[in-house]
């Protein structure tokens, strides 16, 4: 008796491991993609607090996902479409940090707030897209999945993809 809880200790230890380890890589990526949907940090963080219980739950089928990014990128966004679809969420709230511009140390404070301001501008702009676009621009610029990965996490026609990267793009040419 004493070998089987030896085990499950074990293998409990191993599962909080493996699940601090994908917060700790997925974490920061998968609430900036949640609040590309949801436009409010604390909504985006709650979504990502569940695919993580998700993930958790699933531990055991782990080793029969194809591609685990997809996998848990697709969680991410489905669970954000079901928060935008449920009915105490109908507001839209704007926060430019979206992305978190990161400096480097040598440039001048000035060129600091022209890099800060253009990335607000940027981030309000995608942030301003239909959803149809911006997550394409998201999965592809930011998270940089190829056309064939968003194609296979969105269920959508390759063409279809290229056509709203494309028109995404234009739209924020504007």
């Amino acid at each position: 008796m004493s070998n089987l809880n030896d085990k499950s200790i074990v293998f409990q230890i191993e599962k909080d491991t493996w699940l601090e380890s994908i917060m700790d890589e997925y974490g920061e990526r998968l609430t900036k993609l949640a609040f590309n949907y949801l436009k409010d940090w604390n909504a985006a963080e709650d979504v990502v607090q569940d695919v993580f219980i998700t993930c958790y739950k699933h531990y055991e089928n782990i080793d029969k996902i194809t591609s685990f990014k997809s996998w848990i990128f697709r969680i991410t966004i489905n669970k954000s479409k079901d928060v935008l679809k449920s009915s105490s969420i109908r507001r839209v709230l704007i926060n430019s940090n979206i992305f978190n511009s990161l400096s480097s140390k040598e440039q001048s404070p000035e060129i600091v707030m022209i890099e800060r301001d253009e990335n607000e501008l940027l981030s309000m702009c995608v942030l301003s897209l239909s959803i149809k676009y911006r997550e394409v621009i998201t999965l592809y610029y930011y998270e940089e999945l190829s056309i064939e990965e968003i194609s296979k996490m969105l269920k959508i026609n390759v063409n279809t993809i290229k056509t709203r990267l494309n028109r995404g793009r234009a739209k924020l040419k504007k």
